[in-house]
């Protein structure tokens, strides 16, 4: 069967713990039957997120996780959209509304923790159940980002949402990418409204119960939600100690509805205590990646917001050493999000290393991009896709380092399938290139790779050139980071180690370089 080429095996998931092996029948280790629509841009996502929970009635279920939630950001771009609002009506309506919302570090060093804390109570006061979960490894985060809806009459309305977006500012964007009307700040290159490019699938058919079962290995956790004893008596003094109530029997998955195969892929580290359901931690998503670049042959496509790690460029580079005819095109933000003097160059580091690999693996073969909007402002680029051969292709939250690999806990989903790797493609590069649904020549995958690169090539000589004339059609530029000092490589190459690429392996499999 061809699709065991693709896909792992029950055994090669490596957690033989959770309850994603047993749940499926024969050796099957994913689901058949599903139909899977990649909704391109927040703007899409969110609209038909609002549009589906408004719709949820009494003995309902709704389950979400999430890195960042904004209870404020407005859903549809209207008033009475609020995420917090949306879902505190539905627990009101007598939706069952669970969350488990990355409890984040200290808000001083940039990160979600008061946000997260807003949403959490808006819906925890609506009577739902909203947790702050902090089981994770030190340093690390819950970086899944998934929204399940279950309806207990209305089976055939059974949804699952996964991928990169965040129920937060910034994400709000179209594909006009004039940026979020509630933005979130970033580097000053991407002016006071960033755009924002990101995917998310929506996953109907037997695969939203795999989603499900998902959320409820991390809800079931008998650990305590924070091991910091100053997170216990912060909460105590807030009187905030929300009781974690079992949920309701899982029902039946979903019937099926499309011809889509979908295997989840996730990461868990190797943390003090483990995780029930992962007591070694999980990483399905890099032995899925490597079992899917094993296959390549022509081209695989990436989208992702950080093409970082040592490991992640070898898997890359031994694929395109063993195939003379095998191309990469790597879509990437041109500029990191943070420009501080001390968060800019370790981006930058793990960057630069990984593409020095790729173009020394197979010149002339490897391609890197960056977006910019109509108006030539960069597009930050938070999608995280991959797709190969037009047979294979994922989207999800793990991006290609090391600590989406390792060390945070992450969720992707996996389709193997012609027809959908290959519209998801043809839709990105329409975009990209700005074709209007022009793209019959892109079926050729060679012509992909040329095609781009004459877009992006045309459009970097019109800047070049003083930008005389009509700008070139097209967002594509080449990524040119230029060449870090070597004093900046001496202190950041640290701190990229430490901090912004860590490892979240077991010492076996790190002394083995394996995942």
């Amino acid at each position: 069967m061809r699709t065991t080429q693709w896909f792992l095996s029950p055994g090669e998931r490596g957690n033989p713990s959770t309850r994603l092996e047993s749940r499926h029948q024969g050796d099957l280790a994913w689901t058949e039957g599903n139909l899977v629509r990649p909704l391109i841009h927040g703007a899409t996502y969110f609209a038909e997120l609002n549009h589906r929970v408004t719709q949820m009635r009494d003995g309902d279920l709704l389950m979400f996780a999430d890195w960042r939630g904004d209870s404020n950001e407005r859903l549809a771009g209207m008033p009475d959209t609020e995420i917090g609002k949306v879902f505190a009506d539905a627990t009101r309506r007598g939706v069952d509304v669970r969350g488990l919302l990355w409890r984040s570090h200290w808000d001083g060093l940039a990160f979600s923790a008061a946000e997260n804390r807003h949403l959490g109570d808006e819906i925890n006061d609506a009577g739902g159940e909203c947790l702050l979960d902090m089981r994770v490894r030190i340093g690390g985060s819950h970086h899944q980002k998934f929204v399940i809806l279950r309806h207990r009459q209305r089976p055939d309305l059974d949804i699952a949402f996964l991928g990169g977006i965040d129920l937060c500012h910034g994400r709000r964007d179209d594909s006009a990418h004039g940026g979020d009307p509630q933005p979130q700040p970033m580097a000053a290159v991407y002016g006071p409204r960033p755009p924002w490019h990101d995917v998310q699938l929506a996953i109907s058919g037997p695969a939203v119960g795999d989603v499900e079962t998902v959320f409820r290995e991390r809800w079931e956790d008998p650990q305590a939600l924070s091991r910091s004893p100053m997170r216990w008596l912060a909460d105590r003094v807030r009187h905030d100690n929300p009781t974690r109530t079992p949920l309701p029997p899982q029902q039946a998955d979903p019937e099926p509805v499309g011809h889509h195969p979908v295997q989840l892929l996730r990461t868990y580290p190797s943390r003090a205590g483990g995780y029930p359901f992962a007591p070694r931690g999980e990483r399905s998503v890099a032995r899925g990646y490597a079992k899917a670049v094993n296959q390549a042959r022509r081209l695989i496509y990436i989208e992702d917001q950080y093409l970082w790690s040592p490991e992640v460029a070898a898997m890359f580079a031994a694929a395109l050493q063993r195939n003379s005819e095998l191309h990469l095109i790597a879509v990437l933000p041109r500029f990191p999000d943070q420009d501080g003097r001390i968060s800019k160059p370790p981006n930058l580091l793990g960057r630069e290393r990984a593409i020095a690999t790729l173009r020394n693996a197979a010149p002339g073969r490897v391609a890197f991009y960056g977006l910019e909007s109509p108006e030539g402002v960069p597009v930050y680029v938070h999608a995280k896709v991959c797709i190969i051969d037009d047979q294979w292709a994922s989207v999800g939250s793990d991006n290609f380092n090391r600590r989406s690999w390792t060390h945070d806990s992450e969720l992707s989903a996996a389709v193997y399938h012609p027809e959908y790797a290959r519209e998801l493609r043809l839709n990105l590069a329409d975009e990209h290139l700005e074709r209007d649904g022009q793209v019959d020549d892109l079926h050729d995958l060679a012509h992909m790779f040329t095609a781009l690169a004459d877009c992006a090539n045309a459009l970097q000589r019109w800047y070049d050139g003083g930008c005389q004339g009509a700008r070139p059609p097209g967002r594509l530029r080449p990524i040119n980071d230029g060449a870090l000092t070597p004093f900046t490589r001496a202190w950041a190459t640290p701190l990229y180690h430490l901090l912004y690429d860590p490892d979240g392996r077991p010492v076996s499999l790190k002394m083995r370089r394996s995942f």
